[in-house]
């Protein structure tokens, strides 16, 4: 047994380590780190952030008793851990305390544009330096998307002193492929600060600086920007991005380009009365932007329940589920939404946002991996975000980038591992391969969620959803949804195991501490549920409708990609060529949506169409005329409208 703290490795190289620890825990930079920063007042790392850090160092210096929650900063952690070593002597793990492990392959101070592009890509991620091997796929291997990728260009872009330029990082697949495009911009701009890259600190990344300021119309008069050029402008006034952004916006606007957030003066069934707010008058139009499949919320019964409930229990209880804010209607609802999924238990959510963010968040922890679906809803991304798990993504509905991507979590051996994916992809209307993903997570211990927001009511006999319309009940772990949709209501809802969900009520924190759906709402959809049930009908009408409009739309040579669902993709691409088929689609009298950065990829854009049980066949021969008549208008097809 050693006594002695001198036996044991220097203060200083435990220090070394902590902050090492520290910051893959968190986005900041190392050289941001001092002894003397408190944790809540100077890093805002709250306590949960803290706990994680905590068993983080713990884990990191083989500790078997854990360490005091007190220390307020780095310091007196460093302390409680150099007193902690000195206490468990010779009856610990060796800690790992040699030299920190070196940036991979080209990425020493002798390389000053990798450099930047590595230390850029660990603030913006929670990794370690490293983990961050030059040569591994951004996606699937390190799981940045293109939104992470932009604050990674961002931040290098900034460190190199190359402010208001930026490279085309659509496809760079590596770090490697995005130093390399950065260099080319630092040959092509001599006396930038490049050279002074390899000692840029947290300081200089987030110096006062102009990106993404407007660059002067093409030769064509267009405006080639779009909404991602304003996410990471930068300057000393927050809300310098801002006005930036209003003045696109309004261009955009007077071009009759952008459309969003115009307010219906009607119910929204298969017509509606939108006030059109850039013309300044009313107009009807044939609506195919609803997510209502199967008209639910126009139904008698539904509404009748609302309305009634309401009278009962009033508009609201202003409380959480656990602190005032639930009656039998939201308990009864659970049990119907379980037996309508048919699985043992359901925990409802204030939406299906906070669904997604609450369920992955309360599973997964930074020492879990969480593998996705490229082309996942933004709710599934942020619960990500929230969890801190290590992020894997596998290209779209790709099994054998699946498989690889949970071979290597597997041999890796840390932590548990989640699948999540879409049922039906929001955005493209395809359905994801879950006998494959539950055939994969099965041969490598994995659970999976599936999100059945555009599934519900739509997939299945029934319409239950993902899980019977492949005949897999019982074979997935979790499946979310949301009630804004087909089921003519608000909230979110996850259906599982009894002790799963029980689990979930206690530690989503978009649950306990968020305030429930009101009485009125809970009636309702316990009233949609009913007219599902009893009225198979009108989801046999709506893949009838489906089926009439996408053959339509087919034939006439549109990309519908693969949709196999209510949602008819019409592909387009190019942003500018899809906002004015958008145009010309609204100015017959039809609405649907025009999808841009950031619903889409850049270079993905389309037409969002959604097909409802209340379309007549009029008005799907009428609908197929407008895209085709626009599309003929703007050249998105061949001949003259």
């Amino acid at each position: 047994m050693t006594d002695s703290v001198d036996a044991l490795p220097d203060s200083a190289r435990i220090r070394e380590r902590v902050v090492h620890v520290i910051a893959a825990r968190t986005l900041y930079d190392e050289s941001h780190l001092r002894p003397e920063s408190h944790f809540e007042a100077d890093l805002g790392i709250d306590s949960v952030i803290m706990e994680s850090v905590l068993v983080s160092v713990r884990e990191h210096f083989g500790l078997s008793a854990a360490l005091p929650t007190g220390p307020a900063t780095i310091g007196e952690l460093v302390d409680a851990v150099v007193a902690a070593l000195a206490d468990a002597g010779d009856d610990r793990p060796a800690p790992v305390v040699g030299p920190l492990p070196a940036v991979p392959a080209e990425g020493s101070s002798g390389d000053p544009v990798t450099e930047a592009v590595v230390a850029a890509a660990m603030r913006q991620t929670q990794y370690q330096r490293h983990q961050l091997d030059l040569d591994a796929d951004l996606e699937g291997e390190l799981g940045v998307d293109s939104v992470v990728l932009t604050s990674v260009v961002a931040e290098a872009t900034e460190r190199l002193g190359l402010a208001g330029a930026a490279p085309d990082a659509a496809g760079a697949t590596t770090l490697r492929a995005l130093a390399d495009a950065l260099r080319g911009l630092v040959v092509a701009a001599p006396g930038t600060a490049a050279t002074e890259a390899a000692a840029a600190t947290d300081t200089a990344a987030s110096a006062p600086g102009r990106t993404g300021t407007a660059p002067a119309p093409g030769a064509d008069g267009w405006d080639h920007r779009s909404m991602k050029d304003f996410t990471e402008q930068r300057d000393p006034d927050l809300f310098a991005k801002t006005r930036s952004f209003a003045g696109y916006l309004r261009s955009r606007e007077k071009d009759r380009l952008y459309w969003y957030g115009m307010p219906l003066h009607s119910r929204c069934g298969s017509r509606a009365v939108i006030f059109d707010e850039l013309e300044g008058r009313k107009r009807e139009f044939l609506m195919f932007a609803s997510n209502n499949y199967l008209g639910l919320a126009n139904h008698p019964s539904v509404i009748e329940a609302v309305v009634d409930a309401t009278r009962t229990y009033g508009a609201t209880h202003t409380g959480s589920r656990f602190i005032g804010g639930t009656n039998m209607l939201h308990k009864e609802l659970e049990r119907r939404l379980a037996a309508f999924k048919q699985r043992p238990a359901c925990i409802v959510y204030p939406g299906g946002y906070s669904a997604n963010l609450g369920a992955i968040s309360a599973l997964v922890k930074s020492y879990d991996t969480l593998v996705v679906d490229r082309l996942n809803h933004m709710s599934i991304v942020d619960g990500a975000r929230l969890s801190g798990a290590v992020r894997k993504i596998y290209r779209h509905n790709d099994m054998a980038d699946l498989e690889r991507i949970l071979s290597r979590s597997a041999a890796e051996g840390t932590g548990g591992r989640l699948i999540v994916a879409d049922g039906v992809f929001s955005m493209h209307g395809d359905v994801c391969d879950l006998p494959e993903i539950v055939r994969l997570a099965k041969e490598y211990d994995a659970r999976v969620m599936i999100d059945d927001a555009h599934a519900t009511g739509v997939l299945g006999v029934r319409g239950s959803g993902t899980a019977e319309h492949f005949g897999l009940k019982g074979e997935v772990d979790l499946e979310l949804g949301t009630m804004s949709k087909t089921l003519a209501g608000m909230g979110g809802f996850v259906v599982g195991e009894e002790e799963v969900v029980e689990y979930l009520r206690y530690y989503s924190n978009s649950y306990v501490f968020a305030a429930n759906i009101p009485a009125g709402v809970a009636a309702g959809l316990i009233a949609s549920i009913d007219v599902i049930e009893s009225e198979p009908e009108r989801l046999k009408r709506l893949w009838t409708n489906i089926g009439t409009l996408r053959d339509r739309l087919l034939d006439a040579g549109f990309d519908l990609e693969h949709s196999e669902s209510a949602i008819l993709p019409i592909v387009i691409g190019d942003e500018r060529r899809a906002m004015e088929l958008g145009r010309a689609v609204r100015a017959r009298g039809l609405f649907c949506q025009t999808v841009v950065y950031p619903g889409v990829p850049l270079g993905d854009a389309r037409l969002r169409v959604s097909v409802t049980c209340e379309h007549t066949p009029q008005d799907l021969e009428l609908a197929a005329e407008i895209f085709v008549d626009a599309a003929r208008e703007t050249g998105v097809l061949p001949g003259t409208p």
